[in-house]
């Protein structure tokens, strides 16, 4: 196997271990090694030492004294739709509000009709050309979620384009199914019947075929309730799929509790997260996928982040990239609004987009830390240290990107 030596390394960032760093841990498992090189054995990390110990390699990188990291992971987003929503944001601008422009037929449903319309091949060159983007920034790892068909053909349709993204693509794209994202014009009035056509009708093609990892749910005011998301949930989770929750966006309805009571492994959003949800949540050893450019775009609250890790709660950055809340795929720029909007640390904000979101996508073992054994996704910055990756605002700094091994950047 082709071997690959990263030399020059200013300061390698990185955490240790497969679990996420939660509490005090969030900054002090975050280990800054000075001067060091890299070795890479085909896809896969195999020596970290000091730079003046590097063996011989034909094939050198050198990273000329910056920082390297872990690739960065994305454990939130929306990926697969059709259209855009650009003429909602006058309406946003007017003070209508997210659950009022959906009441009105906006939002996820305008979506919603423009992804039925889409053809597969049509879904896939979106998405791709979206996570070469994403690539190009420093992400080596997407999460990316079902949930603008909410029908079985067209929930089916998202899923294989995920797929094809996986196995044509070569992108490391982890599938979540979140057809409980709202209630489809067919089903209006009707949550309890749109959740039991779910849960009866689209969750076991799902099965059959393989296409998922993780179920999610919209547990909000206006969408569904708590019992209407145990539901879902407890379905998913009979077909062995792990659980996500949308919880606590708008309000505090009980979501965050529900992701503690049921061993979520993640909840997302978490603007309006209370001291209850965020108890539950620490019990529950769930992680907070939280999504500072929603709150960015929105004009909103930014989750209590400080709170959460004070109580436990491994905290996750992720983008939220979707085409009405959040038509931004930088997390770079969600790592900027966490140190200064959350004001998490610059080691808490490595964690957040590296091993803490590699574990919320089920990943600790293989991404997320600089470590022997894990799989060779490293990003050469152009940044002298952590503290100006996070200080810089508005420049992509990912200077050399690698994923599995090979320079792709």
């Amino acid at each position: 196997m082709a071997m690959l030596l990263i030399k020059n390394i200013g300061i390698l960032a990185t955490a240790e271990g497969n679990e996420p760093l939660r509490g005090s841990a969030q900054h002090a498992g975050v280990k800054l090694i000075p001067d060091c090189a890299v070795l890479v054995n085909g896809d896969t990390i195999q020596r970290i030492c000091p730079n003046a110990e590097a063996p011989e390699c034909e094939n050198v990188l050198d990273a000329g004294g910056k920082l390297v990291t872990s690739g960065l992971i994305d454990a939130h987003t929306h990926l697969i739709f059709g259209g855009w929503r650009q003429h909602e944001v006058p309406l946003k601008l007017r003070g209508a509000g997210y659950l009022e422009i959906l009441q009105a037929g906006g939002g996820i449903l305008n979506t919603l009709t423009a992804t039925r319309k889409a053809t597969e091949d049509e879904l896939y060159e979106r998405a791709e050309a979206v996570l070469s983007e994403m690539l190009d920034h420093g992400i080596t790892a997407v999460e990316a979620k079902s949930g603008y068909g909410l029908d079985v053909e067209n929930e089916l349709k998202q899923l294989r384009v995920i797929r094809r993204l996986k196995e044509e693509g070569g992108y490391n794209v982890i599938p979540t199914f979140m057809a409980a994202h709202a209630v489809p014009p067919e089903y209006k009035g009707d949550p309890d019947g749109y959740i039991e056509f779910v849960c009866r009708e689209i969750l076991p093609r799902v099965a059959d075929d393989e296409l998922c990892e993780f179920v999610d749910v919209f547990c909000e005011t206006g969408v569904f309730d708590v019992e209407q998301s145990r539901k879902m949930l407890t379905y998913g989770q009979a077909y062995g799929f792990k659980a996500k929750i949308h919880a606590d966006e708008i309000d505090a309805i009980g979501g965050s509790v529900l992701a503690g009571e049921m061993g979520a492994t993640s909840a997302e959003h978490l603007i309006a997260a209370d001291d209850k949800g965020i108890a539950s949540m620490a019990k529950g050893g769930v992680i907070a996928c939280l999504l500072p450019g929603t709150s960015l775009y929105l004009n909103k609250d930014f989750a209590p982040a400080r709170k959460m890790i004070s109580a436990g709660v491994p905290v996750a950055i992720c983008t939220d990239f979707n085409p009405g809340s959040c038509p931004s795929c930088d997390l770079q720029l969600c790592m900027n609004l966490g140190y200064l909007k959350y004001r998490m640390t610059p080691e808490e904000v490595l964690a957040a987009v590296t091993i803490n979101a590699a574990c919320a996508v089920g990943r600790g073992e293989t991404l997320g830390t600089v470590e022997p054994g894990k799989q060779a996704d490293l990003v050469i910055w152009n940044a002298p240290d952590l503290d100006y990756l996070v200080y810089r605002m508005g420049s992509n700094l990912a200077e050399k990107v690698i994923r599995k091994g090979n320079i792709v950047k």
